[in-house]
């Protein structure tokens, strides 16, 4: 395979580059070791920062989110909900730091607005009755999935860029300093292949180390694991931070119909083996608790965890290190058609994504200037699945007796799973639970995929997408991955909850015996069924 320029990473930046480079004419392919967003940018909060964590600590990150921020509510608002935010402190906060906060978000440049404790209570009525100061900040949520899908999709429509799931790179030629030849493998089916492309960039996130040094280049990653936990329903309006410097357990951020609770940082050596863990959950719901205190008989559904690409050559605490983005050109190495971009934030995937086409522009000859800071995102049909409710408002209008609710939990109907199978045929061959749930909101719900998984897995065998034991195995693959979630929360009606999960696919479906050898591999079905 042959293209102007192959993107390793489908998360938030290598999207967010694919379409920013289709617009200045470039063609891409996106290489992806799992599926979109398997990294950082589907393991964060969905917060769109204003900046104002960081003011007392990194004034630049905290300007830039401020920009950035302010460019994705006006540029891509089908992805954001401006919901805004509240910093708050209670009884025994920093007293100190609250006078101070202030003045450091006016040095940052972010409007903030003191609110009387009472105020604030009144606006979000889970606050502790011992909060003693609050601001109002100009925070919003974004969906991730939906502002990954759109990009690529924005991408594909200009230029015919191609995401490629599911392959993972595993080698480079390199040749007087240029990488000749990229080396990759299907992780379903074996096959080995290989791209040639004028441009190679690393947008990996946490493996961009790694990456860099398959073509012999060197970056200095520190992996900060960060664990999240899902609450049963919406607990604010808007987002609450605490009003202290970062720390574990410190931010409550709505999310559509529920909320996360967040965040820690662990170091850690192998961001593969990334797990949020029990002892990350009971710390963010200890640290949280002065903060809102009905958290401690809250239903949480699940736990997640992302890990932070952070750019430090001394280790030590991911804490301390900037949350800034650095492009690497690999000059250094030696080398004049690869780079890496890694570090920043969710919020500055953009500006990242400008910042790096501004690069390999320069280095194709190509002079067209950035057009993302100015040019709106469509909103792409096939990506809408994403959005909390609106599945079920469609679903309402229609009336149609004979489309039934697959997802009880968040009320998507079988013409939702027609749908992105339709929309998304070419991109979207193998219908695997896993990428549909990310392409809509199956499994997402209280249940947990318990009943949807089943419900879903029989319908695609109804309509001629599963026709072999294939459906099992991805029964198997989607539940397994739904309880690594589930597993550190496992106290209260969520433990009851699981409990019932495990009777059903192990009673009724038998899960448990299933023999992976008597599958056959998804890829391998594909190419029978083709």
């Amino acid at each position: 395979m042959r293209t102007d320029v192959l993107i390793i990473g489908a998360g938030a930046t290598g999207t967010g580059l694919a379409r920013d480079l289709a617009l200045r004419g470039v063609s891409c392919v996106v290489v992806e070791t799992g599926d979109v967003n398997s990294g950082a940018s589907g393991g964060n909060h969905g917060l769109l920062h204003s900046g104002g964590r960081y003011v007392s600590n990194d004034t630049e990150a905290a300007r830039e989110c401020r920009e950035e921020g302010a460019l994705i509510k006006r540029l891509a608002p089908q992805c954001v909900e401006d919901c805004g935010g509240l910093f708050v402190a209670v009884a025994g906060d920093d007293e100190r730091f609250v006078a101070d906060y202030p003045g450091w978000c006016a040095a940052a440049g972010i409007e903030v607005c003191c609110l009387e404790p009472a105020e604030a209570r009144a606006m979000e009525p889970v606050l502790s009755p011992k909060v003693i100061a609050a601001f109002a900040v100009p925070d919003a949520t974004i969906d991730p999935f939906r502002l990954a899908l759109e990009n690529m999709a924005h991408a594909h429509a200009l230029t015919g860029c191609t995401l490629l799931r599911r392959t993972r790179v595993t080698g480079m030629d390199v040749d007087a300093g240029r990488v000749v030849r990229v080396h990759t493998v299907n992780t379903v089916s074996g096959e080995a292949g290989t791209i040639e492309a004028a441009q190679v960039v690393s947008a990996t996130g946490a493996w961009a180390g790694r990456v860099a040094a398959l073509a012999g280049a060197h970056i200095p990653m520190l992996c900060s694991q960060g664990t999240l936990l899902v609450t049963h329903e919406r607990m604010t309006r808007r987002v609450v931070n605490r009003l202290r410097p970062p720390g574990n357990g410190d931010i409550l951020v709505p999310g559509g119909t529920v909320s996360i609770l967040g965040t820690t940082s662990v170091t850690v050596d192998d961001p593969d083996r990334a797990r949020p863990t029990v002892a990350e959950a009971d710390e963010n719901l200890r640290q949280a608790l002065p903060m809102i205190p009905s958290l401690a008989y809250t239903r949480f559904v699940r736990a997640y965890c992302g890990v932070r690409p952070l750019i430090s050559a001394g280790g030590g605490d991911g804490r301390a290190v900037s949350r800034g983005f650095m492009l690497y050109d690999h000059t250094d190495a030696g080398l004049s058609n690869f780079c890496s971009v890694t570090g920043g934030k969710l919020t500055t995937f953009r500006l990242m994504a400008e910042k790096t086409a501004d690069l390999v522009c320069a280095r194709l000859g190509v002079t067209a200037p950035c057009r993302t800071r100015t040019e709106p995102l469509p909103a792409a049909p096939a990506c809408r699945w994403t959005e909390p409710g609106f599945a079920p408002r469609l679903w309402a209008q229609r009336h149609d007796a004979d489309d039934p609710l697959l997802c009880e939990c968040e009320m998507v109907p079988a013409s939702a799973v027609d749908s992105i199978m339709n929309d998304c045929g070419q991109q979207f061959p193998d219908p695997g639970l896993q990428a549909l749930g990310k392409r809509s909101r199956i499994g997402k719900g209280s249940c947990q995929g318990a009943f949807c998984g089943v419900r879903v897995a029989a319908h695609l065998y109804d309509t001629g997408h599963y026709t072999s034991p294939r459906g099992l195995a991805r029964m198997r693959e989607f539940f397994t991955e739904r309880f690594k979630g589930q597993r550190p929360i496992l106290w209260g009606p969520q433990l009851i909850q699981a409990e019932l999960a495990e009777a059903l696919h192990c009673g009724l479906l038998g899960l448990e015996l299933g023999d992976p050898e008597a599958a056959p591999a998804a890829g391998k079905d594909e190419e029978a069924r083709s």
